[in-house]
């Protein structure tokens, strides 16, 4: 697998993220185990610190998935928020895991079902929890 861009977390995320894998259920296994190497691997930080070019929980992205040649717009949500955001993707839906913490222009070569792969890259932040001083959402 091709080396992964460094990523920043906040660290409230970060806490949040790690209670979501410890109760994840079998079919979210994967994506737990996927998760928690990327949270083992990124720079957790505190909110008020991280950039306002990284993608944070609750930040509205445009990415582009490479691999499909489809631009998107999605708000990067926990699962219990999936049915009260309208363009929402759930970090712990396969593709949503693979953008915490990415900054825009990263590229990142991540593992979906059925053992294919998908290479992602993140155009822009529209919104941003920690850019409008949403540091304990």
């Amino acid at each position: 697998m091709e080396q992964r861009p460094p990523i920043i977390i906040n660290r409230l995320d970060a806490e949040r993220l790690q209670r979501l894998i410890d109760n994840a259920t079998d079919k979210e296994q994967a994506v737990a185990e996927l998760l928690e190497e990327e949270l083992m691997r990124g720079e957790v930080i505190d909110p008020e610190l991280i950039p306002d070019n990284v993608v944070s929980m609750n930040s509205q992205i445009r990415f582009t998935d490479l691999t499909r040649g489809r631009q998107m717009i999605r708000t990067l949500v926990y699962p219990h928020a999936m049915d009260s955001v309208e363009d929402a993707i759930s970090v712990m839906a396969p593709i949503g895991a693979g953008l915490i913490g990415l900054k825009v222009g990263d590229v990142i070569h991540w593992p979906i079902p059925n053992n294919a792969t998908v290479q992602l890259r993140v155009d822009a932040i529209l919104w941003q929890p920690e850019r409008e001083k949403q540091f304990h959402r």
